[in-house]
């Protein structure tokens, strides 16, 4: 769960999604551009498996796990408990009353 600060830093899929009502990686809009090579234009923000040396996935700041996501502190499962973006940390949700569990 992210906030909507954060929905912007997200990666974006390389085929377009056939359903467009809220689709981030549509052509309308200014989402992505005809024939775009994704597969150049990316280079960046995609996944390098071998990483920099010595550098590998980010712990959580929570609960120490190593993290999937680029650019997230926190796990899906401690901000989902939480009830926090697992980017920035924002409160989202009051989870008091909440009987929050992983499973």
């Amino acid at each position: 769960m992210v906030c909507e600060k954060c929905e912007k830093k997200l990666g974006k899929v390389i085929t377009p999604d056939p359903w467009k009502t809220g689709a981030r990686n549509t052509t309308e809009g200014g989402g992505r551009k005809i024939n775009e090579n994704k597969a150049l234009s990316s280079a960046k923000t995609r996944f390098n498996p071998i990483g920099p040396v010595g550098g590998s996935f980010a712990p959580c700041r929570i609960c120490k796990q190593k993290i999937h996501q680029a650019g997230s502190h926190y796990c899906q499962q401690c901000a989902y408990k939480k009830g926090i973006c697992a980017m920035c940390g924002k409160k989202l949700i009051d989870v008091k009353n909440y009987r929050q569990s992983s499973t």
